[in-house]
């Protein structure tokens, strides 16, 4: 039996081989599942245009869903062209059938006209869209104008406002799509609402005159990475990706617009790599080659000014001060912490060392702090203007913690001075949901992060040290490893990491794992 993932299209073919199960066929291809075709609808069309559309009876499609039923159960569906109110039904009916025994993503791309003009859905159709499928849905995928009609709401509504009408009609993650429509920025722009993110997804517009079937492989690169264990979220990144990719790859194939087409590769190609949003105002860093920063090394992260002290005698040069937050307002804990940080930094310069502030930015910057570390959470916290003044030139060089794929994502758009991937082993030092990201994704987030990469969590010996560094970390961070005298533990931890960035580095992973 094939260990792939198996996804099931339910679809329209395209006689011209451009869209439909043509394309998702390219992009399940590219994305190492295996796809079982289940035809709807049959198109005869070719480059420019649809002439016929044959919409199959109820019954013959019905037939094709029960003989892969058993045989073939899938992890993911993604519907393309269905034709009509009752093929519409069906699939409702097959998704609440098959649900009974396992959990399956649906991930609808709502096609509801052709690029040329051809409408494939009338009153009914949307309607049975609405009331069926809207409400089963894992992820719907529509552009905007697919999006304007099942929300009922002016085509000229804004993505996030369409976005949050779907999603109070019952879909769980949407993803409106809009690499059609033209900016100044030259930006093509996606946004993403689901339940553990939404922004805009960002990446520099290829203009190509060919782009059939990229909604297609859009949606059903989401259903493969869906299929294979990744949340809405994070599987929106890698559709992200593999469309850019397919839209580089596309050629002509006749007259009019030619087919995109993806490849294996991309989910290893980091000029793939999106940058997401942190509100709807579509503020990112420059796509550009990040610049060139002294190695982090060894990374202490302490509690209090006096360890800060006796870390750096003992060789460290790059240090996190994280003092933990009390519930509830406490003018004299402040107080406390304001010196804390006076006399870390004052510290750090004696040592010439860089001293990176957890959380407190505001203190960070007054006192004179090098670096200042934050969270997801704590910046999200943050408005748009207060997020923009941390890349402000004199500000202190930010680190951020990231621990999916949309995380990664949206640190990106800050261009911090590194991105810290954890927990790459399992970590007692606090309560997370995330897997443990291992040293495969560590070596795929040092590929692909547009920075320096951290690695934090559950590094305790001196090997994994090593071993992290051999992955490419430009800083290991060590925090229970240090032990309560320094200057015994931190020599051990300073050659590991010597060892391991002069190793050959492993092949990189074909892609990531997810970590949620």
């Amino acid at each position: 039996m094939s260990g792939l993932a198996i996804v099931w299209t339910i679809a329209g073919t395209d006689s011209g081989g451009g869209a439909g199960i043509a394309a998702d066929q390219r992009a399940a291809d590219a994305c190492g599942v295996h796809l079982c075709t289940a035809v709807a609808a049959v198109t005869a069309q070719n480059s420019q245009g649809v002439r016929r559309i044959d919409v199959l009876p109820p019954a013959t499609l019905a037939a094709q869903l029960a003989t892969l039923e058993h045989d073939l159960p899938p992890a993911a569906i993604k519907t393309g062209l269905l034709g009509g109110p009752q093929q519409v039904a069906l699939v409702a009916e097959w998704i609440d059938r098959l649900r009974q025994r396992a959990p399956v993503a649906l991930v609808v791309d709502p096609v509801l006209s052709a690029s040329t003009g051809a409408d494939f859905a009338d009153d009914a159709t949307l309607a049975a869209y609405r009331a069926l499928l809207l409400p089963r849905a894992t992820l719907i995928t529509p552009n905007r104008r697919e999006a304007a009609r099942l929300a009922g709401l002016p085509e000229a509504s804004a993505a996030p406002l369409l976005a949050a009408a779907l999603r109070s009609r019952g879909a769980h993650s949407v993803c409106v799509t809009g690499g059609d429509d033209t900016r100044a920025d030259g930006l093509a722009l996606d946004w993403m609402d689901t339940p553990q993110a939404a922004g805009w997804l960002a990446l520099p517009r290829l203009d190509t005159p060919h782009h059939h079937g990229t909604g297609c492989t859009f949606a059903s690169a989401a259903a493969a990475a869906m299929a294979q264990g990744f949340v809405a979220a994070d599987a929106l990144v890698l559709a992200k990706m593999a469309t850019a990719q397919a839209l580089r790859h596309g050629s002509a194939a006749g007259q009019g617009a030619g087919p995109v087409r993806a490849r294996a590769g991309f989910a290893t190609d980091a000029s793939l790599m999106p940058q997401m949003s942190w509100s709807a105002e579509p503020c990112f860093a420059p796509f550009s080659s990040p610049a060139a920063w002294p190695a982090l090394g060894l990374y202490a992260i302490v509690d209090s000014a006096g360890r800060v002290a006796r870390v750096l005698e003992a060789g460290v040069r790059t240090v996190q001060l994280r003092i933990k937050t009390p519930p509830g307002p406490d003018p004299a804990w402040r107080a406390q912490v304001r010196q804390q940080i006076a006399e870390a930094v004052a510290r750090c310069r004696e040592h010439g060392a860089m001293l990176f502030v957890n959380d407190h930015h505001a203190l960070a910057a007054e006192l004179g702090a090098s670096g200042l570390h934050l969270g997801q959470e704590d910046l999200l916290a943050l408005d748009d203007g207060q997020r923009l003044a941390l890349r402000a030139d004199g500000a202190p060089a930010l680190g951020i913690s990231s621990h999916s794929l949309w995380e990664l994502a949206r640190a990106r758009s800050l261009a911090p001075r590194y991105i810290a991937c954890g927990p790459v082993w399992p970590t007692l030092t606090k309560q997370m949901p995330w897997r443990a990201q291992g040293l495969d994704n560590l070596a795929w987030w040092v590929a692909m992060a547009g920075a320096p990469v951290v690695a934090i969590g559950g590094i305790l010996e001196p090997a994994q040290a090593e071993a992290a560094a051999a992955r490419g970390a430009d800083g290991v961070c060590v925090v229970r490893g240090l032990g309560d005298a320094p200057s015994a533990t931190v020599p051990a931890f300073l050659q590991a990491l010597r060892r391991g960035a002069g190793a050959a580095r492993p092949p990189l992973p074909p892609g990531p794992r997810p970590s949620l």
